[in-house]
């Protein structure tokens, strides 16, 4: 009996599940493990090529899955979005926001552009508040719902040479323990997730210096792999995470242990 309420607490059958970031990555491994615990997954990303692939993987082993281009920091695309899946699909029961964008790095503070310093913020942190604001409405009324927001080692500790993204995710783990006081008694759990360094696309372009530098910090040496954080991510977005709420969970390889 036991076994099998387990099963029921992180299993995602019947559920609508929304991953962000989906096309590559933490976002795609997450949206793959998700589906296969069976949850129908709408695979977002703005990269149209990654997400259909990512969707083609799931229908492939027998999961449930679309694909939906979108670009988080635009407010209304995401609202008219979140209209459509709900219109569409009656439900969303968990928002998975993987999508992330690094932004200038390797440069000291005051040498970066105003635009690229608000671009990061606008992607990482205020498309992060936007979705938060479009899906709550919805999970309020269902008197369910998980929202799993990815941050970063960097909103914990802060890395040099990458103010825009310290600050938006640094802003990100902020939000989250607030929001989540806000819908605590509504059946509604908000939690953070702050990786180390991961082998994912999104480093490709980051400086060799400020990369060193943080695979340096973690003590297990190594980087880490999405499939790892995709396990974390799966139970924070399910029913077995319960009363766990306004937290910020670690996988960072040793590195932040508080």
């Amino acid at each position: 009996m036991s076994d099998n309420i387990a099963f029921e607490k992180t299993s995602y059958e019947g559920q609508v599940v929304v991953v962000t970031g989906a096309a590559s990555g933490i976002g795609r491994s997450a949206a793959e493990l998700i589906a296969s615990r069976g949850a129908k997954v709408i695979c977002v990303d703005l990269n149209q090529l990654g997400v259909d692939e990512t969707v083609a993987s799931i229908l492939k082993l027998g999961g449930k899955a679309e694909s939906a281009v979108l670009d988080i920091s635009n407010q209304k695309g995401i609202t008219d979005f979140i209209s459509q899946t709900v219109s569409k699909d009656k439900r969303i029961d968990a928002l998975i926001n993987c999508a992330g964008y690094p932004g200038p790095t390797g440069k000291f503070v005051e040498e970066i552009n105003w635009d690229d310093f608000q671009k990061v913020v606008a992607v990482n942190l205020f498309g992060a508040i936007w979705l938060t604001q479009s899906v709550l409405p919805i999970m309020k009324k269902q008197k369910y719902g998980r929202i799993v927001q990815v941050a970063s080692i960097a909103g914990k500790e802060g890395n040099p040479k990458m103010a825009p993204y310290n600050t938006a995710k640094s802003g990100l783990i902020g939000f989250v323990k607030g929001v989540a006081k806000e819908v605590a008694t509504d059946g509604i759990t908000i939690n953070a997730l702050a990786p180390a360094v991961i082998a994912t696309p999104i480093n490709v372009n980051t400086a060799k210096e400020t990369l060193d530098y943080m695979i340096s910090k973690i003590p297990a040496g190594r980087l880490g792999e999405p499939n790892e954080v995709a396990e974390i991510i799966a139970f924070m977005g399910s029913k077995a995470c319960s009363f766990t709420t306004g937290f910020t969970f670690d996988i960072s390889g040793g590195r932040a242990t508080y």
